[in-house]
């Protein structure tokens, strides 16, 4: 859908927001609108505390009255449209004791290059394969569909061939380069996940992007495509790449699980965790996890022993694979973040190097 009309309060605030270098905007009953920059949320200078009735009325300058009459069925809402030429916003509206708040984050229609965003090498060979599950894991906000757009933007420029995606909601645009990019919103041309993937390989694709396994089918579904000669790329909200694959195989009866263990171990190509922390200079950067489906770890994922896969992530640094904390201590080493910053985030805070690197002489 189209924006918010020029000049119109929201419009206003979206500009305040990009003006800012911000990600988000945030807009409840009580306190002045609020938007977060560097991670941290702070007050729009000037404006007052909203009412109740200002909430409502800054969501009815977002929805068109189809999606409005949604909003007020169900009380909660997922949407996203284009802002100027600027951005795409994804929004969610949801009640709080009886009253309209509204999150709005921001997406640069710009998508960033895989150097920029600063990813492991090892994810180009992951976008190069032609048959794979590569799953992008991480806590909310940590910058997921962006790693995964630049992943499908270098594919797009590389490769002829079809890419499907299926997000909710549509967050970074594609337009069709080298390949053919069709981008599928649940609620607006799906139903749901579970529908747009039982279709999908009637729709001839060679890599598909799954904004979220949700569920059993959802997983099922995105298990069976990639064994069938597709590359996919999904997300999933766990805390390290081990867990991301606890989580898939614990969603299943117990009868099941093995079998489950077995498809996983074939299909998967490696595991991305990411988490963001605050640059020292501003900003923020992601610091990352990488775990590549090798023949050891596709044995212990059969055998049912994924929290022995921390050793493989340790040991096989030759094959790409990378550890939260070495990435976190190659960052400090930098010094594009504070070591107190990188020890707040990791797993095991004493694996965290605070030694400056020493300078390399001839």
């Amino acid at each position: 859908m189209h924006g918010p009309a020029a000049g119109s309060r929201i419009d206003a605030l979206l500009d305040a927001l990009w003006q800012a270098g911000g990600t988000d905007l945030l807009l409840s009953t009580g306190i002045p609108p609020r938007i977060r920059v560097h991670g941290e949320l702070a007050s729009v200078p000037g404006q007052p505390a909203l009412t109740g009735d200002d909430t409502e009325s800054l969501l009815a300058q977002i929805l068109n009255e189809e999606q409005l009459s949604r909003w007020r069925a169900a009380r909660e809402y997922d949407f996203s449209f284009s802002w100027r030429d600027n951005a795409r916003i994804r929004g969610n509206a949801f009640t709080v004791r009886g009253a309209t708040s509204v999150a709005l984050r921001m997406i640069p229609r710009e998508i960033p290059t895989m150097d920029q965003l600063g990813l492991p090498p090892i994810i180009n060979d992951f976008a190069r394969q032609h048959q794979g599950l590569v799953l992008v894991t991480g806590p909310t906000g940590s910058g997921k569909s962006t790693t995964l757009a630049s992943v499908i933007n270098k594919i797009n420029e590389e490769r002829a061939c079809h890419i499907i995606t299926i997000e909710d909601p549509i967050e970074y645009m594609h337009d069709h380069k080298k390949a053919a990019v069709n981008q599928r919103e649940v609620g607006t041309d799906t139903a749901s996940f579970h529908d747009a993937l039982r279709s999908v390989l009637r729709e001839d694709p060679d890599v598909l992007l799954v904004g979220e396994m949700r569920d059993l089918e959802s997983i099922r579904f995105a298990l069976t495509i990639a064994e069938t000669g597709h590359l996919v790329f999904a997300t999933l909200h766990t805390n390290d790449t081990a867990q991301s694959l606890a989580r898939i195989i614990d969603v299943f009866p117990g009868d099941q699980q093995s079998q489950v263990r077995v498809q996983l171990a074939a299909a998967l190509t490696g595991v991305v965790y990411q988490r963001l922390l605050p640059r020292t200079t501003g900003g923020m950067i992601a610091a990352h996890e990488v775990l590549v489906a090798n023949s050891a770890v596709r044995n212990l994922i059969k055998e049912g022993k994924t929290h022995q896969l921390r050793n493989s992530l340790v040991t096989g640094q030759r094959e790409g694979m990378l550890t939260l904390e070495h990435s976190l201590s190659a960052l400090v080493q930098a010094g594009i973040v504070s070591y107190e910053d990188a020890v707040a985030r990791s797993l095991y805070p004493r694996d965290v190097e605070a030694r400056p690197r020493m300078a390399v002489t001839a």
